[in-house]
């Protein structure tokens, strides 16, 4: 089993940054890969970036050169760092964890870029 917390949403003006936060705890050396998806009011859960476990990161077109997610294996937590954020991006943001029989879920947190 793998547990998930998320921190570190709120509230920001167009232009601004966040950095999101998942706490990660439990069979930690089972997981593959971490991704941040996000899901925005009335549209589908969508990943927005992905670390694997060498390193490799990929992004969604939609954040790419504004986003990086990064890991820190010491304290176990994985962060998205968010810059020159829009309304758009505006979204409950959810951490995941993947390994080789299933995938794990945070409960999310909640980000919103106000015009």
């Amino acid at each position: 089993q793998v547990q998930l917390v998320e921190s570190g949403g709120g509230l920001v003006q167009a232009g601004g940054s966040l950095t999101l936060s998942c706490a990660i705890s439990g069979s930690i050396s089972s997981i593959d890969s971490m991704r941040w998806y996000r899901q925005a009011p009335g549209k589908q859960r969508v990943v927005v970036a992905v670390i694997n476990s060498g390193g490799r990161t990929n992004y969604a077109d939609s954040v790419k050169g504004r986003f990086t997610i990064s890991r820190d294996n010491a304290k176990n937590t994985v962060y998205l760092q968010m810059n020159s954020l829009k309304p758009e991006d505006t979204a409950v943001y959810y951490c995941n964890a993947l390994s080789s029989l299933r995938g794990y879920w945070g409960q999310g947190t909640q980000v919103t870029v106000s015009s």
